[in-house]
C-alpha cells in the first residue's frame, strides 16, 4: 500500500467545530481541570477523535501540517499549543489566502511532491483547488476521524497505484 510522506489537515470544521475567527473569542486558555476556554469563558472543543488521529499517524512516521486560511493566525496557533498538538505538526501555513498557495509553500519547505500529499478539508472549493496541484484531496463531513483518515489512506494508495501504473505504460 502506497503511503503519502505529508499529511495535511484544515483546521475549521476540519479538526474543530468552529470558525476561529468568527465563533469563539481569543484569546484562550486552559484551565486546571484540561478545560480550554475562549475570552468569555466558553468551552472550545475539538471534534473528539482527533487527538487519537493525530498521535497514531504521528506514531507510524507520518509528517504531519497544518494548512488554514483563517485571519486568526494567533488564536488558530494558541488553540494548536493548548491542545497539545502542536508536537505533531512539522509544518504550519496559517494565514489568509488560497489554499494553492500554502501548498506551494508546503512543498517548498518539505521537498515533498504534490502526488505524495494526502489533504483533508471540509470546503468543496479548497478541494477542487488543491487536487489541481496532483494532491489527494480528502472531503471531510462531520469532522477528522479514524474512519475519515483510513478512507483518505486508501484513496491515496489507489490514486497512487494507478498513477504508476499510467507511467510503466
Amino acid at each position: 500500500m502506497a503511503k503519502p510522506k505529508l499529511i495535511a489537515f484544515d483546521l475549521d470544521y476540519t479538526l474543530w467545530p468552529f470558525w476561529v475567527d468568527t465563533h469563539v473569542d481569543p484569546p484562550f486558555r486552559k484551565t486546571p481541570r484540561g478545560d480550554v476556554l475562549d475570552q468569555r469563558g466558553t468551552k472550545v472543543k475539538h471534534y473528539p477523535e482527533v487527538p487519537k488521529v493525530l498521535q497514531k499517524l504521528s506514531s507510524k512516521g507520518y509528517d504531519l501540517a497544518v494548512v488554514s486560511r483563517t485571519g486568526e493566525v494567533r488564536g488558530a496557533n494558541q488553540l494548536l499549543q493548548l491542545y497539545g498538538w502542536d508536537r505533531f505538526f512539522k509544518f504550519k501555513e496559517i494565514y489568509p489566502g488560497q489554499k494553492t498557495k500554502h501548498f506551494e509553500r508546503l512543498h517548498s519547505k518539505s521537498g515533498v511532491d504534490y502526488n505524495q500529499m494526502l489533504f483533508f478539508d471540509d470546503e468543496m472549493r479548497n478541494i477542487r483547488d488543491v487536487s489541481t496541484l496532483g494532491v489527494t484531496c480528502i472531503f471531510v463531513q462531520d469532522g477528522t476521524t479514524e474512519s475519515v483518515v483510513e478512507n483518505g489512506l486508501k484513496e491515496f494508495s489507489k490514486n497512487a497505484e494507478s498513477a504508476e501504473a499510467t507511467e510503466s505504460k
